[in-house]
């Protein structure tokens, strides 16, 4: 054999092992993607926790609230309801939100079906650091958190957002408008409207705000309020919502939801819905303008 022949096996193995390898590469990818898809853990409910951090909320009341929802998931009725449903697991996220630039997730997903999972997303929740920003837009928030369902790594039967504020919009988004577009992709929508010290008139504070959720923030099929009347009751209210949302079976999405509307300012909402942005702009008017 000469020296030629023998280089033009050498090439020809190299290029029979390189198309070899490519296909064991091409074969791990697809092998590898199959394997997670099949990883996906199917959970009975996925349930955004949208809370609000607005400084219309002392300190006090911002703890009141972050251990609220860490008592709340550790809790064993909640474990109950959990375990009651078909997979006997939830997934569940945490965001905090208050003006249009004040929107993050504070405790990504985490599956909770047991007293040991649930205690690992309150732990989560307890390490987090308690923050603070100005404003109030519902309407953002709700669009942040229905964002959060496509990057979840799970199936859910059915897809939560729990949305706690105490106070009504006054930036971005109009309350309204955002919830049809998040109730028009399946999306259940619950509200937690806090109540939780006397209403003393002012630019913020809102007397009717339990009837603003039931209103203007709340949408889909069986959605509820759980009005919290009261710092004290904070974490029973949490509790029960909790207990509600986990146990609610399913509920068909009426047809005349699954597209989202266009909405008009001037005939698609109730002025009712605009009064956070009303007061806002009577307070510039007073406050910020010559």
């Amino acid at each position: 054999m000469t020296p030629f022949d023998t280089l033009r096996r050498l090439r020809s193995c190299t290029g029979w092992l390189s198309a070899a390898l490519g296909l064991l590469a091409v074969t791990a990818v697809t092998g590898g993607t199959a394997a997670q898809e099949n990883t996906r853990q199917d959970v009975d409910v996925a349930l955004v926790l949208a809370v609000d951090i607005s400084y219309s909320m002392d300190i006090d009341e911002q703890r009141l609230q972050r251990q609220g929802y860490m008592q709340a998931i550790t809790s064993p009725d909640v474990l109950e309801a959990i375990r009651g449903g078909l997979t006997g697991s939830i997934a569940v996220t945490y965001v905090e939100w208050a003006g249009t630039l004040s929107r993050s997730v504070l405790v990504d997903w985490h599956v909770v079906s047991d007293e040991a999972s649930a205690q690992r997303f309150a732990d989560a929740l307890g390490e987090a650091p308690i923050s603070r920003a100005y404003r109030t837009a519902i309407g953002d928030a709700l669009l942040f958190s229905a964002q959060q369902f496509a990057s979840m790594p799970h199936r859910a039967a059915r897809k939560v957002i729990d949305i706690s504020g105490d106070g009504p919009n006054n930036q971005g988004t109009y309350a309204p408008a955002a919830r049809d577009q998040v109730v028009a992709q399946g999306i259940v929508i619950n509200g937690l409207p806090l109540q939780l010290k006397d209403v003393r008139p002012g630019w913020f504070d809102m007397a009717d705000l339990d009837r603003y959720y039931e209103t203007c923030v709340i949408g889909g099929p069986g959605s509820f309020i759980v009005p919290v009347r009261g710092a004290e009751r904070f974490a029973e209210a949490v509790r029960r919502k909790l207990v509600l949302e986990i146990a609610m079976p399913a509920l068909p999405q009426p047809r005349k939801l699954r597209e989202a509307p266009v909405i008009r300012v001037a005939e698609g909402i109730d002025p009712f819905c605009l009064e956070g942005e009303r007061r806002w702009q009577q307070r510039r008017f007073i406050y910020e303008d010559p």
